[in-house]
This record gives structure tokens, sequence and C-alpha cells, in this order.
């Protein structure tokens, strides 16, 4: 069962750590963040300043609720209303003014990387018509010189998260198997390299020490390199 949460978590959280004496425990939870979240917003260490949403004006929380928490560290809050989910509408995607400029961008982007995808997938990704998609396809788009292929998540116009179900769903209905993220595998292996190294690094350096130490001096070593300071003491 999901438990239901405020519309804008970190608002909410903001506000109610700007407005109440509720534990950063108790924000979290009821905002279903991390602890250390409310604590970045509280310091205002956090990315970007928060404006504060009123939890009690969006009639998720009452007076009552937030007295009751206030009065008891150990209490959980529970939500008076919960918001009612957004649901995606038919018809093309909204997309700000602001970032049509570059849809035909984010549509060059697919087509060069993920050819499979349809003009249909790509206009309900990016929110465009099918004679603009052919139009790119085909390079007689009237800007076409000052088009360049950008990742459509980068620039606003989807999520990886929609792009992802897109393209899988693409290679599925072509019969070729679904693309992996190989993004991180160089660093994986570097870092790998990188850890074998000091291994080995300190592997010798515990055998040099071992081998310049005579073995009368290894017997008073309570671990290789380190004496016991209480052996060998020198009476008065």
């Amino acid at each position: 069962m999901t438990v239901a949460q405020p519309l804008m978590p970190h608002a909410t959280a903001a506000w109610l750590v700007d407005n109440s004496s509720l534990t950063f425990e108790q924000i979290a939870e009821f905002c279903g963040l991390h602890i250390l979240e409310v604590q970045a917003i509280a310091d205002d260490t956090a990315a970007t300043k928060l404006t504060g949403r009123d939890p009690i004006r969006a009639g998720e929380l009452t007076h009552d609720e937030i007295e009751k928490g206030q009065n008891d560290p150990d209490y959980r809050l529970q939500i008076h209303k919960a918001p009612d989910p957004i649901r995606r509408t038919k018809g093309p995607r909204y997309t700000p003014v602001s970032k049509r400029q570059d849809k035909p961008d984010g549509i060059a982007w697919i087509i060069k990387n993920h050819p499979e995808v349809s003009d249909g997938q790509i206009g309900r990704l990016i929110g465009t018509t099918r004679t603009t998609i052919a139009a790119i396809r085909d390079r007689s788009h009237w800007n076409m010189a000052n088009i360049t292929p950008k990742d459509p998540v980068t620039l606003g116009l989807t999520t990886q998260r929609e792009l992802d179900a897109a393209v899988a769903k693409a290679a599925k209905a072509a019969g070729i198997a679904a693309p992996t993220d190989t993004r991180f595998d160089s660093d994986r292996e570097a870092l790998i390299v990188e850890l074998r190294g000091e291994r080995d690094r300190h592997a010798r350096e515990a055998e040099a020490a071992l081998a310049d130490a005579g073995s009368e001096d290894l017997r008073d070593e309570i671990v290789p390199g380190i004496r016991d300071p209480f052996k060998n003491i020198p009476s008065e």
C-alpha cells in the first residue's frame, strides 16, 4: 500500500521547517524524504532555495495535526487529504514556449540514436507533428542547417523513463535487443584497476616492512609493522 504524501514534498518540508517545531524525522517521514534532505533544507544547503508550500492551505494538514506532532516527537503525522493524482490527458504534450525551439534538436537525436522508434512515438514523447518528424528524417526541414542532435531529456522535452520505455517498446517490436547503458562501464573498470593497484601496493609495502625487520623484532610485533610498546622496555 502506497502511503499518501504531499504533492510538493520538498516545498512542504521547507514550510514545516520554517513554521513549526516538528522534528526532522517527523517532517522527513510525512514528506517521504530522507532526513538528510530535510537537514539540508533547514541549513539552506539545498541545491536550490525552496519556496515553502503551506500544507494547511493545501488541505493536506490541519493545525491540530501539527500540534499533536509538536507535543509528541514520536507522533507520525497523518495527511488530511491526499492530493489528486495528476493524470496525463490525451493529445499532444504541452511544451513551454521557451523550449519549443529545441524540439527539432530532440527529434534529430532520437532519429540518429534510435532509428527504430516510430514517428508516432517521437510525436508523443516530444509533442510534435509527423510532418515535422518526416521533414527532419529526410533532411527537408526548412532549418535543417541549424539543427543539432541533442538529448531530449537534457533539453527538458521528455523524461528519461518515458524515453527508455519508448526505446524498449520499439526495440521489442523490431525484434532487436534493447540497448544497455554502458556509459559508466569505463569508469567502473578504471576504479577496479585503481583499487587492485592500491591493494597490491599495500601488500608490497607490508612485505618490505617485514623484510627490513629482523626476526628478533618480529616477535614483538602486534600486527605487521606495529610493535608492542610494552615489550622490551629498558629497566631503570
